[in-house]
């Protein structure tokens, strides 16, 4: 087949896509007939096109929410990122902290008061710039309820008496935590 044939038959083709579809006609078909079929092919096309448009808008309103839920979500995230940002530094400084309190306890016991009095100036000032930057102290008294969620046991001893069963005896290291998450658990003895 040459080219010119090829072509007319695409374009006999084409021309047979784009027309109208028209009933067979009989010896007892009437114009109104005609007319009422026309129009009816007419009604399917412009239902067939009603429907993709349709689907073509539920395509673009599910597009449109996804993309909504990622932007909403890489939010949060970054929120999330910037509330916990500082957390590997502050982690780092903890035991900075735990020095100080060690050398305020030694230094007590010294009589050179001036140089405690130095050492707890520094240790304060630490301790309020950390908390500025969202560090919190969790509070474990003497004789708390153990809390496997919050505190860590390291040992555990017998119990001076039956109230102390099951309870915070010693804090070994204490624990902080940023906002709501806890960075460091608190390390205690437990009676038992």
């Amino acid at each position: 087949m040459d080219k010119k044939s090829k072509v007319e038959e695409m374009e006999g083709e084409i021309k047979d896509s784009q027309s109208v579809e028209t009933p067979e006609l009989n010896d007892d078909t009437t114009a109104e007939d005609m007319n009422g079929a026309v129009e009816e092919n007419k009604l399917s096309e412009e239902e067939r096109l009603r429907e993709d448009l349709a689907k073509e808008k539920d395509k673009f309103l599910r597009l449109f929410a996804e993309f909504e839920n990622f932007k909403k979500r890489t939010s949060k995230e970054r929120m999330e990122l910037f509330k916990t940002a500082g957390q590997e530094v502050m982690v780092a400084l903890l035991p900075v902290m735990d020095d100080f309190d060690r050398a305020l306890k030694e230094l007590s016991k010294s009589e050179d008061k001036e140089m405690y009095k130095g050492v707890e100036l520094i240790s304060t000032k630490f301790k309020e710039t950390l908390k500025n930057k969202g560090l919190e102290q969790i509070e474990v008294g003497h004789g708390d309820a153990f809390d496997a969620e919050v505190h860590e046991a390291i040992t555990q001893i017998p119990a001076p008496n039956k109230k102390m069963k099951g309870k915070i005896i010693d804090v070994i290291e204490k624990g902080f935590k940023m906002g709501e998450r806890i960075i460091r658990h608190p390390k205690v003895v437990v009676g038992n």
